[in-house]
């Protein structure tokens, strides 16, 4: 049976000749390309046809990827927009004076960030943790100003004046609040980047509240895991 596109294959032989892809000629002459490959099975193409079909199908590929990217653009922010819009309407639904929230909250962030000694102290380079911190200590436990301490650890390029400037801004203590500032002296003749501000350690003396912290956070996951003291202590 004769092909409905004979009358068309000159012209496809033409363009193949003249260097054009196959998707190309399908594209212009609505021809398929099982027919189209047929057709030019026997067609010796020159290095400079070659490279340009190569030249073609990499600018259609490179124009295919940033139509995909401009698409996986919107499609990212839609997402984000849609999380945004969910985590307000969780947050929307939390009393803000429900101490018992705050507190867990407090809690899970220790369980994670929290030293596990004999201080209750906390270290952090993001001054959004820092500052929940040490508010939650103020509004939970009445923890005076004076009793909260700060340590920085800075890299060797960094300024302690002015970090204990800043830190004590985002904290709202006094620099007289802080105590001997540590470098790493791993960091020496290597820069650091202009927004990082360093490691502040945060210390609050009471062990008693670490332990409290501790007693919430495990008791609050034990509810979601199923483990308990006795079934953890069965691994020892």
């Amino acid at each position: 049976m004769e092909s409905k596109w004979k009358s068309l294959k000159p012209e496809a032989v033409a363009l193949r000749q003249d260097g054009n892809s196959i998707k190309s000629i399908k594209d212009r002459l609505g021809i398929p390309v099982s027919t189209l490959s047929g057709w030019f099975k026997d067609i010796q193409l020159t290095p400079e046809q070659r490279e340009k079909i190569d030249y073609s199908a990499n600018l259609r590929l490179a124009k295919s990827r940033e139509k995909a990217a401009i698409a996986n653009k919107k499609l990212k922010f839609e997402r984000i927009v849609v999380a945004h819009e969910e985590a307000k309407r969780t947050l929307n639904q939390l009393p803000e004076t429900d101490m018992n929230v705050l507190e867990i909250a407090l809690a899970m962030l220790y369980l994670g960030e929290g030293a596990k000694g004999e201080n209750t102290s906390l270290a952090s380079s993001d001054p959004r943790i820092a500052e929940f911190y040490v508010n939650s200590l103020r509004k939970l436990y009445k923890i005076p100003d004076e009793k909260i301490k700060a340590y920085l650890h800075l890299r060797a390029d960094q300024n302690e004046n002015l970090l204990k400037a800043y830190w004590a801004k985002v904290l709202n203590i006094s620099i007289s609040n802080f105590g001997k500032t540590s470098y790493d002296k791993r960091t020496i003749g290597r820069p650091s980047y202009e927004d990082y501000k360093g490691v502040c350690q945060i210390e609050c003396g009471r062990v008693e509240i670490q332990r409290r912290l501790m007693y919430i956070a495990n008791g609050y996951c034990d509810r979601f895991t199923g483990l308990d003291e006795s079934a953890i202590s069965s691994f020892g």
